[in-house]
C-alpha cells in the first residue's frame, strides 16, 4: 500500500514537472520571439501541439492536471485580495467592469462552442 502511494506521488510530481516545463518554455518562446503573449498561453499552445501530434496523450497528464484543477481556487486568492486595494475604483466603475467581464465571458463561450462544432464537423468529414 505504501509503495502504491509513493508511485502515485511520483507520477503526480512528474506530471506537474512536465506542465511547469511547458509553462516555462512557453514564456521563454514568447521572450525569444518578442511576442506579447503570456507564457501560460504559449505553454498551452505547446501542449496542444503535443496532444495533436500524438507525442503526448491527455491521460499522461491527468493526475497532475486534476490536482491543479482541484486547487485552482488557491491561485485566485491573491487576485481577489488585490481587489481590496481598489475599492473606490469598484464603486465608481464596477458596473463597467462587470459588463466587460460578462460580455467577454459570453464571447469566449460562443467562440469556443463554434470552434468545437467546426472541429467536430471537420473531424467527421475527414474520418470517412
Amino acid at each position: 500500500m505504501n509503495a502504491l502511494l509513493l508511485k502515485k506521488f511520483a507520477r503526480l510530481l512528474i506530471e506537474l514537472a512536465v506542465l511547469l516545463v511547458l509553462f516555462l518554455l512557453g514564456g521563454q518562446l514568447a521572450v525569444w520571439f518578442g511576442w506579447p503573449i503570456p507564457g501560460g498561453v504559449m505553454g498551452l499552445a505547446l501542449l496542444l501541439v503535443l496532444f495533436a501530434s500524438g507525442i503526448l496523450k491527455p491521460a499522461m497528464l491527468q493526475l497532475g492536471a486534476g490536482w491543479l484543477m482541484a486547487e485552482m481556487l488557491l491561485f485566485f486568492i491573491p487576485a481577489l485580495m488585490s481587489l481590496l486595494d481598489y475599492g473606490s475604483l469598484l464603486r465608481d466603475e464596477g458596473w463597467r467592469i462587470l459588463l466587460v467581464i460578462a460580455v467577454s465571458t459570453l464571447l469566449v463561450m460562443v467562440v469556443t462552442a463554434v470552434t468545437v462544432e467546426l472541429v467536430c464537423r471537420w473531424s467527421l468529414r475527414h474520418e470517412s
